[in-house]
Order: structure tokens, then C-alpha cells, then sequence
């Protein structure tokens, strides 16, 4: 009798523990939602140079879309292909958790819902250049980062930037197939930008790596190791980023905005680097660095596109006689 009512009682906690509120918060946690915010937000920077100003609302509708559904679908893999490293690891915990409250068929299902979804978007609606690009995306994280670069290098972290760079070129192809050397630069500046940012992380949380057999670079190197390519790395951006100024592709107001908050970085990587400490604060910056820079990039090209259209139609307007 004792038995019958434990396994009615455990039965119980099952399926509270599987309620469709609890799966709808569970699948949202899977879906990394605050790193796909980013990657739509890169996504409409590109679109914002590669057309000079906002495009129309049928590509931005449909290329966020596409790149979202792509970047939710690739999260999604990720969790159920490093289910067995993120159970060392602390501070996924819940991440761990979310994916046994889903159930691992339901997460793939959704994934790859998404992801065909993403797909026929991206080929019928948009074109075949962003298609190929958001294809290039998810097997590069899905395939060449997440089951061997990070699993086999310490440098697995530089070539694994790609699929977090593409970003910017999805959007941009949706506008323009043909790549230009201002979306180039773009792709180059996240190119740079993600493994600073990455090994900030690593260095925060390398006991939480060690313990889960990752060989990330402050792991398998050390610490010294990593704080030089840090600092290399950080520093590098700081010229690349001025450079869409300095080849006429943004005013002046992204330049001041690249610069202050370019300093600001390269002063916290500095002193993160130089005394062993405050990774944690290196990290978040570098994310408010990228959202400040691309922010400055859309409202820049933005202004510049609504300018020339303003200085047009005063060209255009004709010219009253004089009496």
C-alpha cells in the first residue's frame, strides 16, 4: 500500500514538474534567448550598412525572422549535444535542468522545426547567398565548434568565432547578395571580438571547465597564456573599428562613439589582464561594448541615409520665380 501511494506521489511530482507553463519557461531557457537578441541585433546592423539606412519592412521582417529561428534552433542543438559537459558544470545547472523538463526529443523536434523553418524563409523569400550563409552558420557551431574545436583545442575558441560573426553577413546578404568591403569589416570587427570576450568567461569560470574536461585555453595554457591573447585581441579591435570611418562608410558620430567606448574597453581588458581579476566585469563589458557599437553603426548610417534623402528632395523642389 506504502509503495502504491510513492509511486502516485512521485507520479505527481512528474507531472507538476512537466507543466505546460514549466516546458514554455523550460524550452525559453533553452533557446538562450538573451544570446539570440544579440545575434538578431547584429543581424540588423548588417542589414542597416548594406543598405545605407533601414531597409524595407519586408526584408527586415523576414530576415529576422530567418536568423532568429536559425540561431534558436542551433541553441537548442547545442544544449541536447553538450548535455554531458554541462552537467559538471555549475553554473548550467538550470540549462541541465531545462532540458530534462522538455525531454530531449522535444527539444530536437523544436530545433529542427525552427531550423527548416529558418531555412525555407531564407531561400523563398530572401535569397540564395543568405540561405547559404545561415546553412554555413549552423553547421560551423553546430558541427566544427561544439563537437570538436571546443572539445579538442585550446585554440578551438578563434576559428569557433565564425558561426557568431556570420550573424552580421546574414543580414547583410538579406539587403545585398554581394558582399561589400564594409560588411567585411563588419564581420572581421566580431571575428575580433568574440574570443576576448569568450576567454574573459573561461577565465572566470576555468575551474567549472576543468572539471567538465574542456580544454579551453586558460584550462590547457593557463592564465598568463590567455591574458596575453586578451589583450592582442582587444587591442586590435580598437583600429579595425575606426576603420568604417576612416573608409567613409560612417560619420563622425560612430567614430566618437567607437572611440569612447572602445577606451572604456580596452580599459577594463587592460586592468582585468594586468591584475588577475575582475574577468567577470571584462565580460560584461565586452558585451555592452559590441550592443554600444552596433547601436552607434545603426543610428549613424541611419541618420546619414535620412540626411541625403532630406538633401534630395530640397534639390528637387523647384525654385520659386520672383515676381
Amino acid at each position: 500500500m506504502k509503495g502504491g501511494l510513492k509511486i502516485i506521489e512521485e507520479t505527481k511530482v512528474e507531472s507538476a514538474e512537466r507543466a505546460p507553463k514549466k516546458i514554455l519557461v523550460s524550452t525559453l531557457l533553452l533557446l538562450k534567448p538573451r544570446i539570440i537578441l544579440s545575434v538578431a541585433f547584429t543581424g540588423i546592423a548588417g542589414m542597416v550598412l548594406a543598405n545605407k539606412g533601414f531597409p524595407s519592412s519586408y526584408i527586415i521582417i523576414f530576415g529576422i525572422v530567418s536568423l532568429l529561428l536559425s540561431a534558436a534552433g542551433a541553441a537548442i542543438l547545442n544544449n541536447i549535444l553538450d548535455k554531458q559537459i554541462d552537467v559538471l558544470m555549475k553554473r548550467l545547472g538550470r540549462r541541465v535542468e531545462a532540458l530534462k523538463i522538455v525531454g530531449e526529443r522535444t527539444a530536437l523536434f523544436i530545433a529542427l522545426l525552427f531550423i527548416i523553418v529558418s531555412l525555407f524563409i531564407s531561400f523563398y523569400f530572401l535569397n540564395f547567398a543568405n540561405g547559404v550563409l545561415i546553412v554555413a552558420a549552423l553547421l560551423s557551431y553546430t558541427f566544427l565548434y561544439t563537437l570538436y574545436l571546443k572539445r579538442s583545442s585550446p585554440y578551438g575558441t578563434i576559428p569557433g568565432g565564425l558561426p557568431g560573426a556570420l550573424p552580421v553577413l546574414i543580414g547583410y546578404s538579406a539587403v545585398k547578395p554581394n558582399l561589400g568591403i564594409d560588411g567585411i569589416i563588419l564581420f572581421l570587427i566580431m571575428i575580433l571580438w568574440q574570443p576576448p570576450h569568450f576567454w574573459a568567461l573561461a577565465q572566470k569560470y576555468k575551474n567549472d571547465y576543468q572539471n567538465a574536461g574542456v580544454p579551453v585555453m586558460p584550462v590547457a595554457l593557463g592564465t598568463k597564456y590567455t591574458n596575453i591573447f586578451m589583450l592582442l585581441y582587444s587591442l586590435s579591435l580598437f583600429p579595425l573599428s575606426l576603420s568604417l570611418w576612416f573608409l567613409g562608410y560612417c560619420s563622425s558620430l560612430y567614430a566618437i562613439v567607437a572611440i569612447i567606448v572602445g577606451i572604456y574597453f580596452e580599459y577594463v581588458m587592460i586592468r582585468s589582464v594586468l591584475t588577475n581579476s575582475s574577468y567577470g566585469k571584462a565580460f560584461g563589458v565586452s558585451i555592452l561594448y559590441i550592443l554600444v557599437l552596433m547601436a552607434s553603426l545603426i543610428i549613424d548610417v541611419s541618420l546619414g541615409s535620412a540626411n541625403t534623402v532630406l538633401q534630395c528632395t530640397e534639390i528637387s523642389r523647384p525654385l520659386k520665380t520672383i515676381p
